[in-house]
């Protein structure tokens, strides 16, 4: 009746989660295996319908992707107008959250959770602003696909061969009241792919090429399935603890192993383990520490901790309990976690004993629900066991006296107070006494436990008897009504001794469990103040001392995800190895002492993971091992791990947030310097440029002297008016006060142009263009791409030597116009082919070519506004290789335009 009693604490916890998940809207999510199964549909769907039952239904957001019969179900349902927002030049459309939560519906439809919004939204994920919604009481339905779930995102790109880098956190996931599976199966999908129902045509036709193979959708399809099944699984277990007693439900094969001290346990795991491979089944693995096992013998503990530890490597979830009995402990764990079959150990060794049950006897009385399992344990064998050291013998004889002396001191104790109460035996009462010895018995099971406790019990009755009823110093009594006293005596004395033996080990479990806790909450509160990554290595080197009697190191990862240096701390652990810390920190597994990887290491590697990626490595020197092999003591392990990865992510972001900060006022200044002193310094150059024209057109007794001179000047100061140029371009362009004037153009008019601007550089060079007949006309600022373009040609003349070959050339792919101009100079330096692309940055610093780095900063700006890309590499016979990428579009069709002049003709 006790051990069913709900916690009066965990009542008020789930009412207060309750009453906050009442005010928090609901979120329904719409989960299939990939696009195209309906999800968009299905939510529409069910949206109509509760619209007809009177629900304010709007819709925030969805994506039909003109699919007509999609956009049939849109109508007749509100929908709130999307928010404009700037990026790059463009006008883009996203989610209106401001205008959500001014018009607060019961209900809103936000498609897409994965979505990432435009830079300058409110929340970089979508995600963030349902959970906006919802914190607003506004209840939300979305739809999202299995490989947008973070913990699935490697699976998914190792069976697809394409990396989703929108993702969703399992947490939000999780989290959801209600998942609505959509299902197709893939062959009918393959078929709406072919009618164009879910894509266009020719993206159809490269999506099933590629994503849409038939094994991809079987493989997702089965993932999506079995996540939902693990949420329903979920759920299932937290509606089964909300009640206070309900019996298994065979929902789901499942086997739960319970072990003992005995040498014998590994036997056990490995059967079980391959019972459940057999079965396909999940297992737990759990010890039960029951108050006749909390003495055991260092080597029996040790022997435990290295059975669950090999549990655990098999697959098991392992768990380290406390209770009173035995049997009661493992029924109400399988319980809790719906587990309907219990395997125990079966000693064919052991003396029958009719008057007691046996463990599986007793499991299956008090859980009639429960299938339990028994596997034969050998036999042990005492004749061959190797005669033990006489230092071995020694040891044990020092623990077996160890083990009686608690039963000396409970029998002492008695005399005691058997002697204390002769003096009174005519002042106090014969029920006094009796009193009296029944608080020995109390003080016995406090101070030495419970088997002691029921020594003094008998003891205390004997003394009574003996001592203190007539007739004296003899057991027989003279009155029959004494033998009623003696058992009522006796039986009070064995209840109130293993009560109070029992609640003492409560407490103590209590107790060490309330001091981890503490630990732990002061570890976070810790590092939740630290500041650099020295603080929180010495941070968690002082908890690791504290609770596992451990050093402590600490290393870090770089950007190029590769370990430095330990943090120097005073008290570090001697003979660090980076190469096996490296190993755990690409595993993200840990590695060295008490694992599968290394384990003859002296030290343990465990690696930090926070939430965005890995941050380092802990290594750990335990004093003693054992402290690092229990259950309890890998969780605080782990935990502690987490709370290290998370601060250190915390402190990363700070000082990129810092950075970026720095270095945004230190581009806007720049800017605003470079703008100034460019429209400065144009007048007075242009001013130079005339009149260094005008002296070579005047006649001079010098002759040639004079017009070479005044040729130099004016060459001097055209570059300096280009550089001028260039500075106050890239000004413009980072400042976002350029505005493109796309239109329609022939790329060859375009590479064209540029050539007879650059033709007086190109007069020493063979420049050789080869332009595709298929090329489509593209929508650009043709003004610009000819700036881009010349950029790259005079590039190219600066780092190669007259007479060599510059070649142009350009191709078209299905979303893609690739633009090429190759040269014959010395290529790029190696490594350093993204680094060119930045402002003042040069290819060879030490080049005594001109220049000061803005002609390829100024090309990447122009190509990014034209939401293409750019990127330079060497190529393999020598020479650079520079490409831009330009999205292909479609242009307007002749009718299209006929159109129009016909109108205009009008």
């Amino acid at each position: 009746m006790t051990e069913s009693r709900p916690d009066p604490d965990q009542l008020l916890a789930k009412l207060k989660e309750e009453e906050a998940r009442a005010e928090r809207g609901k979120l329904k999510i719409f989960f299939g295996a990939s696009a195209g199964v309906g999800k968009t549909y299905a939510m529409l769907q069910a949206a109509r319908n509760v619209k007809q039952q009177g629900v304010d239904v709007v819709i925030g957001v969805v994506e039909t992707h003109a699919r007509a019969e999609t956009e049939a179900l849109v109508n007749g349902l509100e929908r709130l107008d999307l928010k404009e927002i700037r990026y790059r030049d463009r006008s883009l459309k996203e989610f209106n959250l401001d205008a959500a939560l001014a018009r607060k519906p019961k209900l809103i439809l936000v498609d897409e959770l994965a979505h990432s919004n435009v830079p300058g939204s409110r929340h970089p994920k979508r995600w963030q602003d349902v959970e906006e919604l919802l914190d607003a009481g506004i209840d939300v339905w979305s739809a999202m696909n299995v490989q947008h779930l973070e913990s699935l995102n490697d699976v998914v790109s190792g069976i697809t061969g394409i990396k989703v880098w929108e993702t969703v956190p399992d947490r939000v996931f999780d989290d959801t009241d209600e998942v609505v599976i959509v299902d197709l199966p893939p062959d009918e999908l393959l078929q709406r792919l072919k009618e164009g129902k879910v894509y266009l045509p020719q993206q159809a036709e490269r999506a099933v090429r590629n994503f849409f193979r038939k094994g991809n959708l079987i493989a997702l399809r089965e993932l999506a399935l079995r996540r939902t099944a693990d949420r329903v699984d979920d759920e299932m277990l937290q509606y089964r603890r909300n009640l206070a007693s309900v019996p298994v439900w065979q929902t789901r094969e499942s086997l739960l192993l319970c072990i003992g001290p005995d040498e014998r346990s590994e036997k056990l795991v490995r059967s079980t383990a391959r019972m459940a491979a057999q079965l396909d089944v999940p297992w737990h693995c759990i010890y039960v520490e029951t108050p006749h096992l909390q003495r055991l013998p260092e080597a029996a503990r040790q022997r435990v901790m290295h059975v669950l530890k090999l549990a655990e490597d098999s697959g098991a979830l392992t768990a380290t309990l406390t209770g009173n009995t035995l049997a009661g402990t493992i029924v109400k764990y399988a319980h809790e976690y719906n587990l309907s079959r219990v395997v125990l150990g079966r000693d064919t060794g052991r003396l029958i004993r009719p008057w007691r049950m046996t463990l599986a006897e007793a499991v299956g009385a008090q859980g009639n629900d429960l299938d339990v399992i028994q596997i034969a344990l050998p036999t042990r064998d005492r004749g061959h066991r190797p005669r033990a050291r006489e230092s071995e013998g020694e040891a044990a004889s020092d623990r077996a006296a160890a083990a009686w002396l608690p039963y000396v001191w409970s029998v002492g104790i008695c005399g005691a107070v058997t002697l204390a109460l002769a003096p009174l035996h005519d002042v106090l009462d014969l029920a006094n006494i009796v009193m009296v010895f029944l608080l020995a018995v109390v003080a016995v099971a406090v101070r030495l436990g419970r088997g002691p406790a029921v020594l003094a019990a008998f003891v205390s009755v004997g003394a009574f008897d003996f001592f203190y009823v007539p007739p004296r110093f003899s057991f027989s009594v003279s009155d029959a009504q004494y033998l009623l006293t003696f058992a009522v005596m006796l039986v009070v004395a064995l209840v109130i001794g293993q009560m109070t033996a029992g609640l003492k080990f409560q407490a103590r479990v209590a107790t060490l469990r309330e001091e981890r806790v503490s630990a732990l909450y002061a570890l976070s509160r810790d590092l939740s103040g630290a500041l650099m990554a020295e603080q929180i290595a010495e941070i968690a080197a002082r908890f690791l001392k504290s609770e596992f009697q451990a050093k402590s190191a600490l290393l870090l990862a770089d950007l190029q995800d590769k370990l430095t240096d330990a943090l120097p701390q005073p008290d570090m652990p001697v003979g660090v190895d980076v190469g096996i810390a490296q190993w755990a920190f690409e595993h993200g597994e840990a590695a060295g002492q008490g694992t599968n990887t290394l384990a003859a290491s002296p030290l343990l590697y465990v690696p930090l993971k926070a939430p965005m990626r890995m941050r380092g490595v802990l290594a750990i020197e335990p004093a003693n091992p054992a402290r690092l092999v229990g259950p309890e003591q890998r969780r605080s392990l782990d935990t502690c791990a987490s709370l290290l990865a998370i601060s250190l992510e915390r402190i990363h972001y700070v000082e990129v947030a810092q950075s970026t900060t720095v270095q945004m006022e230190s581009e806007r200044l720049r800017n605003s310097l470079l703008a100034a002193i460019s429209h400065d310094l144009r007048t007075p150059l242009a001013a130079l440029v005339g009149m260094a024209e005008s002296l070579a057109m005047m006649h001079s007794p010098h002759g040639g002297a004079q017009s070479e001179m005044t040729g130099r000047i004016r060459d001097a100061a055209l570059r300096m008016n280009s550089l001028v140029s260039n500075l106050l371009d890239m000004a413009r362009l980072q400042s976002g006060q350029v505005q493109l004037n796309r239109q329609w153009q022939p790329l060859e008019e375009v590479v064209g142009s540029a050539l007879n601007a650059m033709s007086g550089a190109l007069d020493t060079r063979r420049v050789q263009v080869s332009l595709h007949d298929d090329l489509p006309m593209v929508n650009i600022d043709a003004a610009l791409i000819e700036r881009v373009l010349c950029n790259l040609l005079e590039n190219a003349v600066k780092y190669t030597p007259a007479g060599s070959q510059i070649r142009i050339s350009a191709h078209a792919t299905s979303e893609r116009v690739n633009i090429t101009v190759d040269d014959d100079g010395p290529g790029l330096p190696k490594g350093r082919e993204e680094a060119i692309f930045q402002m003042f940055e040069r290819g060879r610093k030490e080049s005594a070519t001109p220049g000061v780095g803005l002609g390829l900063a100024i090309c990447r700006a122009i190509v990014e506004a034209h939401e293409g890309t750019i990127r330079g590499a060497s190529r393999p016979r020598g020479g650079a290789r520079f490409t831009v990428e330009l999205p292909r579009g479609v242009p307007p069709t002749l009718a299209g335009i006929d159109d129009v002049d016909e109108v205009q003709g009008n």
